[in-house]
């Protein structure tokens, strides 16, 4: 199976990533791998204790308890899980990026997502939001596991691709799903921006369940999908740049939302 990764580090912000990841694997039935970048190896430092200092010092003693603060909090959230913790050498992005192309899910805290400057210098969040092969979640914030779900809708060529996580994950949660649809344009009609009757009744029939509400919203995408999704659960949107430098030169609605939500956000891949 594949399995929901989530990167950490000391912080406490990677710690509340780390819950709700273990909330999701358990949600998905799909075991949960914790992993750790240690890069210290690549810069040539000394790994071990100090000479003098107690055996349980030095770099990879203090990278092994981190991954075992993680373990025990991710088994208090979700005891039934499989859990598993992996120690690779390199840089934090480079590493979750690799394993993007096996996993069914990416999830890593908020630590160092700034403005603009922690785009530019490389926030592991950011750039898995671009290039990552597979769908990623960033936690920020206080986790509210009861509000709805937001997927931000912009056309049609990337409605399908974030329906299909939105309604899945809404469905597991038990949460309404707000079909947020966002335009530009303030001539556009609240009617010509919902999703037509035909489609809605394939995705409600394939998840009874949901609660489905739809909200037509008029400005620019970043800004207003962040408003609308205030008292969300989770903020769903796409991603079409495949490096985060493009990303923010072309004014991504991803990495708008991704520096501004105060609630999870899910960046979807969606190729054209």
């Amino acid at each position: 199976m594949s399995p929901v990764v989530v990167g950490v580090d000391d912080s406490e912000e990677c710690l509340r990533a780390v819950e709700w990841a273990a909330g999701e694997a358990g949600r998905r039935r799909q075991p949960l791998q914790i992993l750790h970048a240690f890069i210290w190896p690549l810069l040539g430092v000394p790994l071990g204790p100090a000479p003098g200092a107690p055996p349980e010092g030095g770099l990879r003693h203090a990278a092994e308890r981190i991954l075992a603060t993680a373990l025990a909090r991710a088994q208090k959230v979700a005891p039934d899980i499989e859990v598993t913790t992996s120690l690779p050498e390199g840089e934090p992005a480079t590493a979750l990026l690799h394993r993007s192309h096996q996993a069914e899910l990416l999830v890593v805290g908020s630590r160092g997502l700034g403005e603009v400057g922690g785009l530019l210098l490389g926030s592991v969040g950011a750039r898995l939001g671009s290039e990552a092969a597979c769908p990623v979640v960033v936690v920020r914030g206080p986790v509210t596991p009861r509000g709805p779900v937001v997927v931000g809708i912009a056309d049609d060529g990337e409605s399908e691709a974030l329906l299909a996580f939105a309604f899945a994950h809404a469905a597991r949660t038990a949460n309404v799903l707000m079909l947020a649809h966002v335009s530009t344009e303030r001539s556009a009609s609240p009617r010509s921006l919902a999703l037509p009757e035909h489609r809605l009744a394939r995705w409600q029939e394939r998840y009874p369940a949901v609660t489905i509400v739809q909200e037509s919203l008029t400005g620019q995408r970043g800004r207003t999908l962040t408003h609308a999704a205030s008292e969300a659960s989770l903020l769903v949107v796409g991603s079409h740049h495949r490096h985060e430098l493009s990303a923010l030169m072309h004014g991504s609605v991803s990495q708008t939302v991704l520096h501004h939500a105060t609630c999870p956000v899910a960046i979807i891949p969606v190729h054209r």
